[in-house]
């Protein structure tokens, strides 16, 4: 068994725990910021993209939607994305890739 205390983020993203099948990272974005873009993808890996708190906004292989405390969104290996933090704190989100891909 593995336990992570993700209550204390780092600055931007940081992978916090791994096993050989997924990886878990933490991220940050401040409102405003982002991350991705229409090149970024993983090929071979799902992310899992959990809202801890704060709000934004994720696009999708061209489809956009919104982001809040409590949002899951699976991005699928191979599409294209973007997250982007709004409001007026900083957007979290605890992410899983499957397989690992950091």
């Amino acid at each position: 068994m593995k336990r992570i205390d993700t209550r204390e983020m780092g600055e931007f993203f940081d992978v916090v725990g791994e096993t050989e099948r997924s990886q878990a990272a933490t991220m940050a974005l401040d409102p405003g910021q982002s991350t991705g873009g229409p090149e970024n993808r993983h090929p071979d890996s799902d992310q899992w993209c959990y809202v801890v708190s704060g709000a934004g906004s994720a696009v999708v292989d061209g489809e956009s939607t919104a982001l809040e405390a409590g949002s899951l969104v699976c991005i699928e290996a191979g599409e294209t994305h973007e997250i982007t933090g709004e409001g007026d704190e900083p957007l979290r989100t605890v992410n899983v890739y499957a397989p690992p891909t950091y």
